[in-house]
């Protein structure tokens, strides 16, 4: 957690203050009790009434600048723990919006979304108690202490009894705790993926009948976490009922040799009240103590998670002196020399010894059976993922002398899921050039043969798209998504089977006009439909992670068993001639 503090820097200023406002408010609550003492012992015992209204005016006044502390300590705690809570999601989600797919399949989008939530909240309640507590806590006991031995020295032999029985009943329960804790943190990441997939795979859930069985999914972790958590909070219910008998008990033993003092002359009354006060005042600080021990746990563990994050080392990362901007004239050139990649931890490389050359005003197609490597194979060229051997080269420059972002702004890339935003059409088609204007954009969907459909909606493109574009069919969705691409003008397309929801006529008419838009830009397209590849400049057939073959239609037709094969499960006799 100590590193985690670091980012509490820029509000150095709010914590001074809170401390100095916390600690005149512990000042102001140590002082209360003696002018009480006074007020009963001189003021009451002489019949002073004048003196009664001077220390009883003194105490108003030393209450309401201790509720005004009070008052200021919770404002500039909770603003501290909510501009450091701040600081902290962005620093977390700034460092995941960096990690290759490699980080993200080894953490998990659910637990990514646990940390960045309920973790996070965990160490802002932490901040919050700590700098309310952290000088209140320490001071009230001690200060208690001493303005307690002032009162009576012989009764403040109790004192020592009882702290050591309080001290040890806390950190047993603290002890306990931890691993529990941990383990509802790493329950409620068990929960979260559970709903998240039941929530985005609500059609696949129906379609199949599995409602039963996703209930009992949901139950079983549901359940778990639960478990835990009551294990948890009878761990924490045996804490607070455990202090306050230890407290009772105090108060007895106080009164009873207090008044026992008293009768025999050597206290009193105020004096006696005095102290009982003091005495309560250690044990609520104690109390507070032990709040910070329940919670601290808790937040260690959460610190802990939201450290992994920030410390995971990304496998992509940027070279120290990045090249590619305008190192030479060359634009969309793609070169792959003998590429191998494997995913962590396979058996077998998905991709071996792929080599091929793709270049301006052609459409390199790429085709295989399923499990083949296509998509792979595009993703090595954003450098989604690093190649384990070989190169996959951009106008000469291999991609891992590039920075990230040149790289990418190069490439107009389509997803083999379309995924939209919520926003409106032109927001999402805006994704792809941020300033892209009004004309370009209509122009972009015009090509994308998405126009005819945006200007039937109300808003045309205005209209509103919902959470992961429910409001849009697949094949609207796909068209947004290739208009996107297109807006961008890139020296690169890579289209991962991005024609695959529309029908043979529209997907007829978009390759037309596409044809038009890379007369100076390479175009690769993945894709299961032969009809979609025939027309390519290049087909690259893979199969089972190696080139099969590399020809037009025609020619591999005569060369490729692998490609007549899969053309014949296509296309009739008649149109393989």
């Amino acid at each position: 957690m100590k590193k985690l503090f670091l980012y509490l820097k820029p509000y150095t200023n709010y914590i001074i203050f809170a401390l100095i406002v916390v600690f005149m408010q512990a000042i102001s609550e140590l002082f209360l009790p003696t002018l009480m003492s006074n007020i009963v012992d001189i003021g009451i015992a002489k019949g002073d009434i004048n003196y009664i209204l001077k220390i009883g005016g003194i105490m108003l006044l030393v209450a309401a600048i201790g509720t005004v502390c009070a008052t200021a300590a919770s404002y500039l705690s909770s603003k501290t723990a909510m501009g450091f809570g701040r600081d902290l999601r962005y620093k977390v989600f700034e460092t995941a919006q960096n990690f290759s797919l490699n980080e993200f399949n080894q953490m998990g989008s659910s637990t990514l979304i646990t940390r960045t939530t309920n973790d996070i909240t965990q160490i802002q309640q932490v901040i919050v108690i700590m700098l309310r507590m952290m000088i209140t806590s320490p001071l009230m006991c001690i200060g208690g202490i001493i303005m307690a031995v002032s009162q009576d020295k012989t009764l403040s032999s109790i004192i020592i009894v009882v702290i050591p029985i309080m001290a040890l009943v806390i950190a047993l329960v603290a002890a306990k705790g931890m691993p529990l804790f941990k383990s509802m943190q790493a329950k409620l990441d068990r929960l979260n993926l559970v709903l998240r997939e039941n929530l985005t795979g609500i059609r696949v859930i129906r379609a199949f009948n599995r409602e039963d069985y996703e209930k009992k999914r949901f139950n079983k972790a549901n359940k778990d976490l639960t478990d835990t958590t009551m294990k948890v909070f009878k761990l924490m219910a045996i804490l607070m009922p455990s202090i306050s008998l230890i407290m009772n008990f105090t108060t007895i033993a106080i009164i009873w040799f207090g008044g026992m003092r008293v009768s025999s002359g050597h206290m009193q009354i105020g004096s006696l009240m005095a102290f009982i006060q003091y005495v309560m005042q250690i044990m609520f600080s104690l109390i507070m103590f032990s709040m910070m021990f329940v919670i601290i746990p808790r937040a260690s563990v959460s610190a802990a998670r939201i450290n992994e994050v920030i410390d995971m080392v990304p496998d992509i990362d940027d070279p120290l002196t990045p090249l590619g901007k305008d190192v030479n004239d060359k634009k969309g050139y793609v070169e792959f020399k003998d590429v191998t990649f494997s995913y962590p931890n396979a058996e077998k490389p998905v991709l071996s010894n792929i080599s091929f050359f793709a270049k301006p005003g052609e459409v390199t197609a790429i085709i295989g059976g399923t499990g083949s490597g296509k998509s792979t194979l595009i993703n090595l060229i954003p450098r989604f993922y690093d190649v384990k051997s070989g190169n996959v080269l951009i106008n000469d420059i291999d991609v891992r002398e590039m920075a990230q972002k040149d790289l990418r702004q190069k490439i107009g890339f389509v997803p083999q899921k379309a995924v939209l935003f919520t926003g409106t059409i032109s927001d999402n088609i805006r994704y792809g050039k941020e300033d892209a204007t009004m004309d370009e954009i209509e122009y972009a969907a015009k090509v994308a043969q998405a126009t005819e459909f945006i200007s039937g909606m109300e808003d045309g493109f205005e209209s509103f798209i919902s959470q992961g574009g429910t409001n849009v069919s697949g094949g609207q969705k796909q068209r947004i998504s290739i208009a996107r691409a297109l807006v961008r003008k890139p020296e690169i397309y890579i289209f991962d089977d991005s024609f695959s929801a529309l029908d043979f006529k529209t997907d007829a008419k978009l390759r037309k006009a596409l044809k038009g838009e890379i007369k100076n830009a390479t175009m690769i397209v993945v894709a299961q439909r032969v009809s979609t590849v025939m027309d390519a400049d290049q087909i690259i057939v893979l199969d089972e992670g190696k080139i099969a073959g590399i020809g037009r239609h025609k020619e591999l037709l005569k060369s490729c068993k692998i490609y007549r094969e899969i053309v014949s499960s296509q296309l009739s006799e008649e149109e393989l001639q």
